[in-house]
């Protein structure tokens, strides 16, 4: 009997990665996706039961993926390993996304997708740079300060430091919104306003402040509302 079970269960995995090597994640199920990741971690139990565990307490794929590894062990009883295994995915996934753009040109159209990558299973906020050359070529794009769900104050200093040491013609900042809220605050807009006006001074422009929410971003350039705070330089 136990033979038995042994081989219904290895048959299933088998099964389950044919199904990937032919048609990847299309056509199945938040649960079944867990469950295939899942093997990696756990070569000979069966994971369709926690996978469908861990959906029922967390939500959904993205929330069991941006849960805190300190969470996963301590209330759910994963272990570290397999903690990571999970925390890995969004991680790849932004890695993956940045490495594609690697050494392309970004003006004010594609530096949304260009940036978005950046916030990927971020859960508190950050600010993200990008700086180009004259004729827009991509010279850096990434994470200037981390801060809490709540805030974070944008570091004009550093930013300032990497356009003079990068030598950038052009700059683009981004930060998130936890909340889900996508438009801009007042402090934002000062923000915006002050970076511009202290990156102008050493002859860089900043092309757009963009705001980051899971499922939305906001332009405060493209914003006609808001666009009488950005300082706009040069055309740009």
């Amino acid at each position: 009997m136990d033979d038995e079970k042994k081989n219904i269960h290895e048959g299933h995995r088998q099964r389950m990665k044919k199904y990937f090597v032919d048609h990847g994640f299309n056509g199945l199920e938040d649960h079944q996706i867990l469950e295939l990741i899942l093997f990696y971690a756990f070569p000979r139990r069966d994971t369709n039961t926690m996978a469908h565990r861990l959906l029922d307490c967390y939500g959904n794929l993205a929330k069991v993926c941006d849960t805190p590894i300190d969470i996963l062990e301590k209330d759910f009883g994963l272990s570290q390993s397999t903690a990571v295994l999970l925390k890995m995915i969004p991680e790849m996934a932004r890695v993956y996304s940045e490495s594609k753009h690697k050494s392309e040109s970004i003006d004010i159209d594609s530096a949304p997708d260009i940036m978005r990558s950046k916030f990927i299973g971020a859960n508190f906020e950050k600010v993200a740079l990008a700086l180009s050359t004259a004729n827009n070529r991509l010279i850096m794009c990434d994470i200037v300060c981390e801060g809490s769900i709540s805030a974070t104050e944008m570091p004009i200093r550093k930013i300032v430091d990497l356009a003079l040491r990068h030598n950038a013609k052009f700059a683009y900042v981004a930060h998130n919104h936890p909340s889900g809220l996508c438009l801009p605050s007042r402090p934002d807009l000062e923000t915006t306003r002050k970076l511009s006006e202290t990156l102008n001074s050493i002859g860089v422009i900043l092309v757009d402040h963009i705001i980051f929410t899971d499922t939305d971003c906001f332009s405060v350039h493209t914003n006609n509302k808001f666009k009488k705070y950005f300082v706009n330089n040069h055309g740009v």
